[in-house]
């Protein structure tokens, strides 16, 4: 199957909290694939990132370090699997990684080392502690920014818009806090993140990674790939590079990314790799689609074979 067969699927790229102990075990245990390419991504980084998804512990592939990079080669072998080439993909966060490895834009072997990098740069961009996350649920992105604004006392900015009604804000801890209390949103739940990602707060992480991703060679996507930074798509391996630089400060537009679905009319979306996080916001965010999409996940064998089924139903 091609691209040219199936105009109409999108794939979608997870982030970082999809990690989970197990992923990528049975690929391991009965592909060659997905064997080498984990054997690959061990080489690379000088520890078996492979142990860490398959035996944990759970703290430890946790750690932003360890989480990102596995999480890449997952989704990287979960799309090597499928072997369907996508009309369009997005990645949500460090999943924009996986998407221009899956579009040849990036290189895998470069990407495995850049989200390692990336992933201990964020970590040490500020004092633990002393930043925070908030999950805000019900109130319109209005609500919330006109919150985040009245905060005067430090840093809060809105970090991810994930759907209609969820919002993530980022900062110094005191400052998110205060942002909670005033959006008086019907729920609103701090998240256990070690580091406040996808604000001002990271630009020293943002300089380190810069001159790294210049050193890495891009090259323009076999495909489309939507960017989480200004909801549009990149055709440009230039433009790739710039849009990862700029994503590590900068709020993850995804609810506005997933607009650029509806207007295509995809009608599949697959979620490659680990856990069903972002089909669960894009069962949330279609409702308003005059077309819902077939969603699916892809992150095992059987998984696989009814993603194939469906994708092949698909008009």
């Amino acid at each position: 199957m091609t691209g040219g067969e199936m105009k109409k699927l999108a794939f979608l790229f997870p982030g970082q909290a999809s990690q989970k102990v197990g992923m990528g075990k049975e690929f391991y245990e009965t592909s060659p694939l997905a064997k080498e390419l984990f054997l690959k991504a061990d080489e690379i980084l000088g520890y078996k990132i492979s142990d860490l998804c398959f035996e944990g512990p759970e703290t430890k592939l946790t750690l932003t370090e360890n989480a990102q990079p596995a999480l890449l080669v997952v989704s990287c072998i979960a799309f090597r699997m499928i072997g369907i080439e996508p009309l369009i993909a997005a990645g949500h966060s460090l999943g924009e990684y996986s998407a221009l490895v899956a579009a040849e834009s990036l290189k895998f072997e470069d990407a495995v080392m850049l989200v390692h990098k990336r992933g201990k740069y964020m970590q040490e961009a500020v004092p633990v502690g002393t930043g925070a996350m908030a999950a805000v649920l019900g109130a319109s992105y209005e609500d919330v920014e006109n919150a985040v604004k009245r905060i005067d006392t430090g840093v809060v900015e809105i970090a991810n818009w994930n759907s209609q009604s969820q919002i993530v804000i980022s900062g110094e801890k005191e400052a998110v806090e205060k942002a909670v209390e005033s959006v008086k949103a019907p729920k609103a739940v701090m998240l256990p993140v070690s580091a406040p990602f996808h604000c001002s707060l990271m630009m020293n992480a943002r300089k380190k990674l810069s001159y790294d991703l210049d050193q890495v060679e891009f090259r323009n996507p076999k495909f489309p790939i939507i960017s989480n930074v200004r909801a549009e798509v990149i055709n440009d391996g230039d433009a790739a590079r710039d849009a990862l630089k700029k994503q590590v400060t900068h709020s993850v537009q995804w609810y506005r990314s997933m607009g650029v679905l509806e207007r295509m009319k995809i009608e599949v979306t697959a979620e490659l790799g680990s856990g069903n996080v972002l089909s669960g916001l894009m069962k949330r965010i279609s409702r308003q689609w005059k077309q819902r999409p077939s969603i699916i996940n892809i992150e095992d064998n059987q998984s696989l074979e009814k993603a194939k089924q469906i994708i092949g139903d698909a008009p």
